[in-house]
């Protein structure tokens, strides 16, 4: 569906607009972003960090719930946080970290038709599958986990700063039978890959971060296939198995590119549908826990 775009129409976005409200809302928690400038080193003083993260309550009673998850199956349980980033290291507690911040930052809103959290599920679901693919391709499973659970940030922020805009998309999704993209393209003229890469650089997010969410939908337009890829059919794989629990869910065209890159074996898929079936529920209560 490549309905031109009219910037005379009412419900079409100016990138300008878009990005002056990017541009206006508010920084991530300094907690974030310490975490951020400590997993680009190997060498981050994890009691440095620890004694950061015990400073936060509701992080650090996440933290811990996440490292006694069955995402990391440790035998002992962790009782510290000190314990929590040395067994499932600093990167997990960002993810930790960055889910809580975002959860704040887009709280549940007025959309009309718009279900905020089966929007959060379906995060979680795809970051949970990244990182089982991820696993299987001996790649980073911390960036495909990370890359998963911000992929469709940009519809957050479309549906929570452009309410009116969004629910006409809602309402064009709903009559035409589409794809959420599709939709979005016909509607407001802007995607909510477009608004996510917007995020990922106000926020400063890495360069892998941010061509992932940017490429989630098209992974062949990236220079770097590989993470925008994963995040791909781990999009395509948790809509297929409903774990958002929408009724009128729709499984994306898969991107023979993402495929290739990929390379893995029909066994190894259901191996991966097992395994995030089998994680999805528990990462989804810790995460999106009220502390």
């Amino acid at each position: 569906m490549n309905t031109p775009v009219d910037p005379n129409e009412p419900h079409r976005i100016q990138l300008e607009q878009l990005t002056r409200q990017v541009g206006d809302l508010p920084a991530l928690p300094a907690i974030v972003h310490d975490l951020l400038k400590n997993v680009k080193s190997d060498e981050a003083d994890i009691n440095v960090v620890a004694r950061k993260v015990s400073l936060d309550q509701a992080l650090s009673a996440k933290t811990l719930r996440f490292a006694n998850s069955p995402l990391y199956g440790l035998q002992a349980r962790v009782t510290t946080i000190q314990q929590a980033i040395t067994m499932i290291g600093v990167d997990s507690v960002r993810q930790v970290a960055l889910a809580s911040s975002l959860k704040n930052h887009f709280p549940p809103g007025e959309c009309a038709g718009v279900d905020f959290v089966a929007l959060w599920r379906h995060a979680i679901a795809a970051a949970v599958c990244a990182r089982a693919l991820a696993w299987h391709l001996h790649v980073n499973q911390d960036y495909a986990f990370t890359a998963g659970l911000l992929h469709d940030i940009g519809r957050l922020m479309l549906a929570t700063h452009f309410r009116q805009e969004y629910e006409a998309v809602v309402a064009y999704r709903q009559a035409h039978d589409c794809q959420w993209l599709d939709a979005e393209r016909a509607v407001i003229g802007i995607d909510h890959a477009i608004a996510g890469e917007m995020l990922a650089e106000h926020w400063k997010f890495s360069d892998s971060i941010r061509n992932a969410i940017a490429g989630h939908h098209q992974p062949e337009n990236q220079k770097v296939h590989s993470l925008a890829s994963i995040v791909h059919v781990a999009n395509a794989i948790v809509h297929a198995l409903d774990l958002s629990g929408l009724e009128d869910d729709m499984v994306p065209p898969v991107s023979q590119t993402a495929w290739d890159d990929l390379g893995l074996s029909e066994d190894v898929y259901q191996q991966v549908f097992h395994e995030t079936e089998l994680m999805f529920e528990e990462v989804n209560r810790v995460l999106l826990a009220n502390d």
